[in-house]
């Protein structure tokens, strides 16, 4: 703001960028550091009757796991510490990370106002509406992956043929869910990189319908390589992404369309790969007639620009 209120054009010098970058930056971090406060009381508090402590909340899908599947069996769902302040540390972890995706629209708009004054209007549009789709489908892939952990889990502890007794220990555990989070998250953003390459003529409808089979049978062999060793998560990653792919390909079916018959409109449809576009090359005069003036020797017609 004191940038702009100097130069309301909103340029500045690499020095100022340095400076406004480390600005920034400072926000963020500051933002990330009381999230992460914020997710270090909230793990061993709740508000009674509106929301659960964020321990419960992590550790929810091993304790939905039967009892006499658990050590020690009992009512009591407990994880087992092995090194001194695990448990500290893990209070730790997790609180940071709950606290970097509460306080996620603060600390991603300093970096949206650091880099916002360079784009162009339309850029500044796809940016908000990448940032928007690309969130919420994260958010929905660890949601899926949430609720299908204690289907994973069950099935994970009943091997062994039960000479085995489980009792995760709290820093593998919570490894395990976290990574399983992040994995479904990320999955999730497939559509999305799709339909950017499709906008920018990397792929096209007719390419990705070929490729169909192929690229379902990629994401099953993914989803096999990616989640933990029981049918359930795989086929549910699986068929997630092969639904995001076939919504992902209508929308580049639709927009191949659009794009096409524009450029039958435009007469570029019938183009030959080496024939130049029909662009029109009249140029212009300076006062912003139509017509270029007569100038030089012999009533010459020139451009006022050339």
């Amino acid at each position: 703001m004191r940038s702009r209120r100097h130069n309301p054009d909103g340029t500045m010098s690499l020095i100022e960028h340095i400076y406004e970058f480390r600005r920034r930056l400072g926000y963020a971090l500051i933002a990330l550091v009381a999230g992460g406060i914020l997710g270090f009381i909230w793990f061993s508090n709740e508000i009674p009757g509106v929301l659960p402590s964020l321990g419960n909340l992590v550790t929810g899908p091993y304790c939905q796991i039967p009892a006499e599947m658990r050590y020690p069996q009992g009512e009591r769902c407990q994880l087992l510490q092995t090194v001194p302040f695990e448990a500290f540390m893990i209070q730790m972890k997790v609180g940071l990370t709950a606290g970097a995706v509460l306080f996620s629209p603060l600390w991603l708009y300093q970096f949206w106002a650091f880099i916002s004054p360079g784009l162009h209007p339309k850029e500044r549009k796809y940016a908000m509406i990448f940032v928007g789709l690309a969130s919420f489908l994260f958010v929905t892939g660890a949601l899926l992956a949430y609720f299908m952990a204690p289907y994973a889990l069950e099935i994970l502890t009943t091997f062994g043929g039960g000479e085995f007794a489980t009792w995760f220990t709290g820093a593998e555990y919570i490894s395990f869910v976290l990574t399983l989070l992040l994995i479904f998250g990320v999955s999730f953003e497939l559509p999305l990189v799709i339909i950017m390459l499709n906008r920018v003529g990397a792929v096209r409808y007719e390419t990705l319908k070929k490729w169909r089979r192929g690229i379902i049978m990629i994401m099953f062999v993914f989803a096999a390589f990616v989640t933990p060793a029981d049918p359930f998560s795989m086929i549910a990653l699986a068929g997630a992404l092969c639904l995001l792919f076939e919504i992902s390909l209508q929308v580049t079916r639709f927009h191949d369309r659009k794009l096409d018959k524009e450029r039958g409109t435009d007469g570029w449809a019938e183009l030959d790969d080496n024939e130049a576009a029909p662009f029109e090359y009249t140029p212009s005069s300076a006062d912003g007639d139509d017509e270029p003036r007569e100038r030089g020797r012999g009533g010459t017609r020139t451009d006022d620009v050339t």
